[in-house]
C-alpha cells in the first residue's frame, strides 16, 4: 500500500473520531516534532499565528528535537485535517502526532 493511500485512510478515519467526539468548533490540541534548529520550530508557529493559537515549545532530553503543541480553536474536523496537512507539506521532516 503507497504511503498516500495510507495517510488517506488515517486521515479519514481521524475525520470519524473528529465528528464522533467533538462539538464543532472546538479547541484542538497539536502537537509535533521537529528538530531543535530555530527555523523550524518558526516555520510551525507561523502556519498558526493567525489564529490566535496558545503555542509551547519543549526541547527533548538531548536537546535534539523539539516537541511543539498548539492549542487553537477549529471550525471543524475538515479544518484540523487541513492544517496537519499544511503543516506536513510546509515543514521539511517535521513528525505530527
Amino acid at each position: 500500500m503507497d504511503k498516500n493511500k495510507k495517510s488517506e485512510e488515517f486521515y479519514k478515519k481521524l475525520k470519524s473520531q473528529l465528528q464522533d467526539t467533538a462539538l464543532w468548533p472546538t479547541e484542538y490540541l497539536y502537537k509535533f516534532i521537529v528538530t531543535s534548529e530555530a527555523s523550524k520550530i518558526e516555520e510551525v508557529k507561523a502556519l498558526f499565528n493567525h489564529l490566535g493559537a496558545v503555542i509551547n515549545t519543549r526541547p527533548s532530553k538531548n536537546g535534539k528535537y523539539t516537541s511543539v503543541s498548539v492549542n487553537v480553536r477549529m471550525k471543524n474536523p475538515d479544518a484540523v485535517i487541513a492544517k496537519y496537512k499544511e503543516v506536513g507539506e510546509k515543514v521539511e521532516g517535521v513528525i505530527s502526532l
